[in-house]
């Protein structure tokens, strides 16, 4: 069979007539650095790519053999491993590890690149695929988050921002440092959830990023949010996409036009373009926020499974509760499917307990209307 000079083949990774000290070594880096080559070939992100790759690795040094001997049973017995591991891992992580390895099986017995055979020529065996319908997990299910992760309710969202807002008041009072750190991490709580954005794109928002709007010019620069870091498909860029103020989150106006232009010029940030500054000039982290958000919430008494990404849940189950269509939703949210943006909508109690209601009040009413 003729050899195709495509990306990853392996004889453009393996040099024929050089002699390796430890042949079986030399082949598994030639098959990682041939699989690389092949991904970047389709311009997946570097960290797609050393992630796939670390998990090949650690599956190598786990079965203690070469891709030419894998079979099903070490999938399986892997598999195993990471269940009854110190730390429970997630059931989408763990297929997450089952299609890398898939993946790579793919890669290798695809007789385009040539693995199998040079292989079999260098030790007598063929690497196959070794992940099957039968020893890796099915997606079952639409959402396989942790059940407890839900919405705020409108009460623990008050009750969230009024003690954020609190502690800016105690520390002035109190005269000690921080104030300005205080509120620029309750506006933060603030904006999170009244565009629905995720934590990325909440810390990597730029100031160029607020954009007017102009069906709405009494909100000036603060009439939507130019997203630039949305969560990306995987190995692709960042997806982008234009949050819109909406009428019933207005509130959120003021306070950050009072963070843009008095409270975030004092941190001397200068020419820095972050909207989200630290004392020291840089940009607040992911890691900040989330640490900030676990104190804020633990401080005020709210329940321990409410996590960052529970303020997005709130912002499209509020939408939803406003009577905002599906589609708007979903753009606002940055959802490829409606389908996903299914999954985050938990309609409060509150809702539907008027819309039962109302409609009762109508069906009652008629009732009576008709006994006349």
């Amino acid at each position: 069979m003729r050899r195709l000079d495509v990306p990853g083949a392996s004889h453009l990774v393996l040099v024929d007539g050089v002699i390796h000290l430890d042949e079986a070594a030399a082949v598994f880096e030639a098959m990682l650095e041939g699989w690389a080559r092949q991904q970047r070939s389709r311009l997946l992100a570097v960290t797609t790519v050393d992630s796939r790759l670390a998990l090949i690795r650690r599956f190598r040094a786990f079965t203690d053999e070469d891709p030419w001997t894998w079979g099903p049973g070490d999938v399986e017995q892997f598999t195993s491993w990471l269940v009854g591991g110190g730390t429970p891992l997630a059931v989408s992580t763990i297929r997450g590890y089952q299609m890398t390895l898939r993946l790579f099986c793919d890669y290798l017995s695809d007789p385009a690149y040539g693995w199998q055979e040079d292989c079999v020529r260098r030790f007598g065996s063929a690497p196959i695929q070794i992940c099957h319908e039968w020893n890796t997990v099915a997606h079952l299910a639409d959402y396989e988050g942790k059940p407890e992760r839900r919405p705020l309710t409108c009460d623990e969202l008050e009750t969230l921002f009024d003690f954020a807002d609190s502690r800016v008041e105690a520390i002035v009072s109190s005269r000690r440092k921080g104030a300005l750190a205080a509120l620029r991490d309750a506006q933060m709580l603030k904006t999170a959830y009244a565009f629905g954005l995720r934590r990325q794109e909440l810390c990597r928002l730029d100031l160029v990023d607020l954009r007017p709007n102009p069906h709405a010019k009494a909100w000036g620069r603060y009439g939507s949010l130019h997203v630039r870091y949305g969560k990306a498909s995987r190995g692709g860029p960042p997806r982008r996409r234009t949050v819109l103020t909406v009428p019933e989150f207005d509130w959120v106006v003021d306070g950050m036009r009072q963070w843009v232009t008095e409270a975030r010029a004092l941190f001397n940030a200068g020419d820095h373009p972050a909207l989200w500054v630290t004392e020291r000039a840089n940009r607040v982290s992911v890691r900040y926020f989330d640490k900030r958000f676990a104190q804020l919430r633990d401080e005020a008494g709210l329940p321990k499974e409410l996590v960052p990404h529970c303020l997005r849940h709130s912002y499209v189950t509020h939408l939803v509760e406003f009577g905002y269509p599906e589609r708007f939703v979903q753009e606002q949210v940055g959802h490829r499917y409606a389908s996903t943006t299914a999954i985050y909508t938990s309609v409060s109690n509150d809702f539907k307990n008027r819309v039962l209601a109302q409609a009762l009040a109508r069906v009652y009413s008629a009732e009576k209307g008709e006994q006349s």
